[in-house]
């Protein structure tokens, strides 16, 4: 019978990545993500039962147990960007990321992949952050033999960065940004999935490596980058960190009293982490260290930008006759 894995977060941006590779390598995958009935087009992933979505709760033993038994290896793909009841940096990213390590490693499970991200750091004024790093040194406490991945900004069709930038684009002759300076370093959903996949194949050493795409540019930089494939015209207002976290605390109180009904556009703790590059550190393990050449963004933006340029799809053909009328 083919190997078993099971991929918290599997439905997921990077996780249904990691899903998709793991069932072309033949392995049975089990999607264990809180919504099951949302994850159901992880199934053609695969051949008919080898890729399901199962009930699991990251923040309940009991249903991470279960989630887990019988599996060869485990990948917890879970994060989230700002907080949600109970749903917090601490229950989820720290409590969560120990939770799933403990019992995996009570199982006897043989390999462990631990999707964080760049700038985890115990000592950061960023929950976020802080809470990273807190479910990284959990995981080394119970799987010291873990793989763990901290992936820059990343990129790919499904993502909420890029995506949601353009689309801004569509509605706004400005696009405001906070840090403008900050530096990233955008690596590719697949080349992230790649990596992880070489941890549950144990092809990849244990321990951190840090993801960067092959460029680094600074907030304002991506954002005109942006603009050139959308090929719209927008002017790119740069806000200081102190305003950014002035109106992040401002949405913050506003989605407190109206309890959560309402959701700004930033969180503080979001603009403290905007204050900080989100590069590979260096002398940091990264793709190189697992022979993996990673994609550039003009690659593949083209690719799924294209629905934000004023005449979408037909952009490519209106350019060509207009050159043709010229000719």
């Amino acid at each position: 019978m083919s190997q078993l894995v099971t991929i918290f977060g599997g439905s997921g941006f990077v996780g249904r990545y990691i899903a998709r590779r793991l069932a072309r390598e033949g392995w049975r995958v089990r999607v264990a993500v809180r919504r099951p009935n949302e994850a159901l087009f992880v199934k053609t992933y695969g051949v008919v039962g080898q890729v399901e979505p199962v009930l699991a709760n990251i923040r309940d033993d009991t249903s991470v147990a279960a989630a887990i038994a019988g599996a060869d290896a485990v990948v917890n793909c879970v994060g989230i960007l700002s907080e949600d009841g109970r749903n917090t940096f601490d229950a989820v990213q720290a409590g969560g990321a120990e939770r799933v390590a403990r019992l995996a490693a009570e199982a006897g499970i043989s390999r462990f992949v631990q999707i964080s991200a760049i700038g985890a750091d115990a000592g950061s004024d960023s929950a976020y952050a802080r809470s990273k790093a807190e479910g990284e040194a959990a995981v080394l406490r119970h799987r010291p033999d873990a793989v763990i991945l901290r992936p820059s900004i990343v990129f790919g069709a499904e993502d909420a960065f890029f995506n949601r930038f353009a689309g801004m684009s569509v509605l706004s002759p400005v696009l405001p940004i906070v840090g403008p300076a900050t530096k990233f370093q955008p690596v590719y959903v697949d080349d992230v999935a790649q990596a992880a996949v070489m941890g549950v194949l144990g092809t990849a050493k244990p321990g951190t490596y840090e993801l960067g795409g092959p460029e680094v540019a600074t907030f304002r930089e991506l954002m005109a980058d942006m603009l050139d494939i959308v090929r719209r015209r927008k002017l790119v207002l740069g806000l200081p960190l102190w305003l950014g976290r002035a109106m992040g605390a401002a949405f913050d109180f506003l989605g407190a009293i109206t309890l959560g009904l309402i959701k700004g556009p930033i969180t503080r703790d979001q603009a403290r982490n905007l204050g900080r590059d989100n590069v590979v550190a260096d002398g940091a393990r990264g793709f190189a260290d697992l022979g993996i050449a990673p994609t550039a963004m003009e690659v593949v933006l083209p690719d799924y930008l294209w629905r934000f340029r004023p005449s979408g799809q037909y952009a490519e053909i209106k350019d060509s006759a207009r050159h043709l009328k010229r000719g």
